[in-house]
């Protein structure tokens, strides 16, 4: 029984601390006497003892208000030293392993991606372009190649083979590892360029293909292109959000574009052989006599691409210009000419 045990004063904590104070104080004594830091020192090994005991109470919200209350509790058999007792008594080995061994865990994980925008014009996204981009991020450091370790030993726990056994009654369980997390190995020497994690930052610059027909909004993806992966694990992708520039042309629907061309009254009434602007030049387009405003006329794939080699189409909305001065001859022929209009334009708005 050893109930009569002070554990905050173990600890170093007082008995208002928190939960993470006591947590923190934890860490930092086992920091300080683990065995494997302090080899052959048995004051060390029983500290380490006494404060995993104390701990097992007091990181313990239940077990610490028994134990504030006067209750004893009775660790005969159970031994402190042994890392495999932590998964059965959760004494917080985790979080002490990954200060030990600058990680938490071997398995390889994906790097995150990363989200960039890149500003283009419509021309470029009718014609595709390439784009350099800045591009800040962690890669794999050269030094260590990504272990965040510039030397290694066999784990003393588990001799490298990543588990450990425990036996209870007739059976012998084996489990991961606890000290270092089934990888086998001990770090010795944090790499001093990482600084243990594996991985470093650097700025460089990328040339990317914006394909033709991109949409704004629309992200383009560079596989591999995103942060480093640790513990061996791919790196994340890069995607690059597109932003096309409004143009003052043309406005865009879809793989569909429209623009405004402005004809003068002769050739709305007579008809014409008018010039129509496009992202690939200039077409040539037959106006029909009669011609109205706002009449929109279909000229057959001249719009964005539309993959597969196609392409969308492009919509001519016909905009009369009237003369804003007339001379005086204008003027007159102007008033001949009303007086030729068969019938008044706004009849059928009349109740």
């Amino acid at each position: 029984m050893v109930g009569t045990k002070d554990y905050y004063k173990i600890l170093g904590v007082d008995r208002n601390a928190s939960d993470e104070e006591i947590k923190r104080a934890y860490r930092r004594l086992a920091r300080k006497y683990h065995p494997d830091l302090n080899p052959g020192n048995k004051e060390a090994e029983e500290k380490f003892k006494e404060i995993n005991e104390a701990y097992s109470v007091l990181g313990d919200p239940e077990k610490r208000k028994q134990y504030d209350r006067g209750e004893t509790f009775d660790f005969t058999g159970f031994d402190f030293s042994r890392p495999d007792f932590a998964d059965i008594f959760d004494f917080g080995f985790g979080d002490i392993f990954e200060d030990f061994f600058g990680r938490r865990g071997t398995t390889p994980r994906r790097g995150s991606d990363i989200v960039t925008q890149v500003e283009i014009t419509l021309e470029d996204a009718y014609r595709g372009v390439t784009k350099p981009i800045t591009l800040t991020r962690h890669v794999n450091c050269s030094r260590c190649g990504g272990t965040g370790a510039e030397a290694l030993e066999a784990c003393p726990t588990c001799k490298g083979s990543g588990t450990v056994g425990s036996s209870r009654g007739f059976f012998t369980f084996r489990q991961t590892c606890p000290v270092c997390r089934g990888a086998g190995q001990k770090v010795t020497k944090v790499c001093s360029a990482c600084r243990g994690s594996g991985r470093v930052t650097t700025t460089e610059s990328v040339n990317v293909r914006i394909p033709q027909g991109v949409e704004d909004g629309q992200r383009v993806r560079v596989r591999g292109m995103g942060e480093a992966g640790e513990y061996g694990g791919p790196s994340g992708d890069l995607y690059i959000e597109v932003k096309v520039a409004p143009h003052p042309l043309f406005k865009r629907e879809g793989k569909d574009l429209y623009v405004e061309v402005p004809v003068t009254f002769p050739e709305a009434a007579l008809g014409a052989k008018i010039e129509v602007p496009t992202l690939d030049g200039v077409a040539l387009m037959n106006l029909p006599a009669g011609t109205q405003g706002g009449q929109k006329f279909k000229l057959k794939g001249k719009g964005m691409p539309a993959g597969h080699g196609g392409h969308g189409d492009l919509y001519a909305i016909i905009k009369i210009v009237v003369p804003e001065r007339l001379s005086k001859e204008a003027e007159e022929l102007i008033k001949r000419l009303s007086a030729l209009y068969p019938e008044n334009p706004r009849s059928k708005m009349k109740r």
